[in-house]
C-alpha cells in the first residue's frame, strides 16, 4: 500500500464503505412514489423498460390489432369483439451531475464539502434505485467522468464505487457549471431527472442558457452544499487555514471585514440560488454537518411530472 495515499476517513475523504452502508438509512425513508402510466417531465418521451404495461381500456376492434390482445371476456359478454389497450410502463433514469471542482474540498465543521456531496449522491442513488429506477453520474470540475445509468442495487453499488474511486484520483482542473451542463445534455443517456449537486462557485455568465437547455431534456433538482461558514456571518476571531499543504490563518475582528469575508465564502451558494430560483428549478441547501436524506427525499420522493 502507498504511503502516501490518503486515507479515505468520511472526513476529508470519501469511505466507499459508509457510501454503501447509507443503504440501511434509505431502506427507513419514505418510499418513493411509484409512476407509470405517464410521460416523465421534459420534452422526451422516457425509455420503455421491458415490455411492461398497465391496461387501460376496451374498444371494439379494428382491423390490424394485434389478435393477442383481444379481451375475451368483454366480447363474449357484449358479442362485440374488443382488444384490450395498454399505456406503457416507464422506467426512470436519473444521472447525478456531481461537482468535484477544487472548492469542495473544503470544509470547517464535521467534513468537506465533496464528501458531503458523495454521501448525498450515494443516498439518492440508493433511493432512486429503490423506486425502480436506474442511477448513473457524470462528474465535472478535477474529475471528468460518467458511469452510465444502471438498475438495482448493482446500480447504486456502481455509483458509491465510482464516486470513491474518483475522490481517490489526482485533481485535475476546475470546470464552469455551463461547460458541465453541456456536456450532461449530450450524455443523458435517456434519463427523464437530473440531480445536481454543487456548491455553485462553479455557477458562470452562461450556466442559465445551458441549464435552460438540459430542462427542456429532464426534470432538473439542485442540492446546494455548504460549510456552515459560508451560511452566515463569521464571529471575530482567528481562522486557521490550510490549503495544499500551506498553512495560515485569517483574522476576523472588525465588522466590514467580517461582512467580507462572509461575502466572499458565500458567493457560491448565492450564484446557485439565484440561478434555480430564476428558472424555477427545486433546491435544498445541505451543511456540511447534516444528514442529507431529508433534502435528498424533497428533491427526489415528490410525484414527477408537470
Amino acid at each position: 500500500m502507498n504511503a502516501t495515499a490518503p486515507i479515505a476517513d468520511g472526513r476529508v475523504r470519501v469511505s466507499l464503505p459508509e457510501l454503501i452502508a447509507l443503504r440501511s438509512r434509505v431502506a427507513r425513508a419514505p418510499a418513493p412514489p411509484v409512476v407509470s402510466r405517464a410521460q416523465r417531465s421534459g420534452q422526451k418521451p422516457s425509455r420503455l423498460h421491458g415490455r411492461g404495461m398497465d391496461y387501460a381500456e376496451s374498444r371494439v376492434y379494428q382491423a390490424g390489432d394485434d389478435v393477442r390482445r383481444m379481451d375475451w371476456r368483454l366480447t363474449a359478454r357484449s358479442g362485440v369483439a374488443h382488444t384490450k389497450l395498454f399505456q406503457e410502463e416507464r422506467e426512470g433514469r436519473l444521472l447525478i451531475l456531481l461537482d468535484t471542482n477544487a472548492s469542495m474540498r473544503f470544509g470547517t465543521r464535521t467534513r468537506f464539502k465533496s464528501v458531503q456531496a458523495a454521501r448525498a449522491a450515494a443516498m439518492a442513488a440508493w433511493y432512486a434505485v429503490r423506486g425502480s429506477d436506474r442511477v448513473g453520474v457524470l462528474a465535472f470540475g478535477a474529475q471528468r467522468q460518467l458511469l452510465r445509468p444502471q438498475g438495482g442495487a448493482h446500480g447504486a453499488l456502481a455509483v458509491a464505487g465510482a464516486i470513491a474511486t474518483w475522490d481517490g484520483l489526482p485533481p485535475g482542473g476546475d470546470e464552469t457549471l455551463s461547460a458541465a451542463l453541456q456536456r450532461a445534455g449530450r450524455l443523458m443517456h435517456g434519463a427523464s431527472r437530473v440531480l445536481l449537486i454543487s456548491d455553485g462557485f462553479a455557477v458562470d455568465d452562461a450556466a442559465r442558457g445551458r441549464m435552460l437547455g438540459l430542462v427542456a431534456k429532464a426534470e432538473v433538482a439542485v442540492l446546494a452544499v455548504a460549510d456552515p461558514l459560508e451560511l452566515g456571518e463569521p464571529p471575530a476571531g482567528r481562522y486557521p487555514f490550510a490549503h495544499r499543504g500551506t498553512h495560515y490563518d485569517v483574522v476576523l475582528h472588525g465588522d466590514r471585514q467580517r461582512a467580507d469575508f462572509a461575502r466572499s465564502l458565500g458567493e457560491g451558494n448565492r450564484r446557485l440560488t439565484e440561478l434555480c430560483t430564476g428558472l424555477g428549478l427545486r433546491q435544498r441547501t445541505l451543511d456540511t454537518t447534516a444528514d442529507p436524506l431529508d433534502a435528498i427525499v424533497a428533491l427526489l420522493g415528490t410525484a414527477r411530472g408537470r
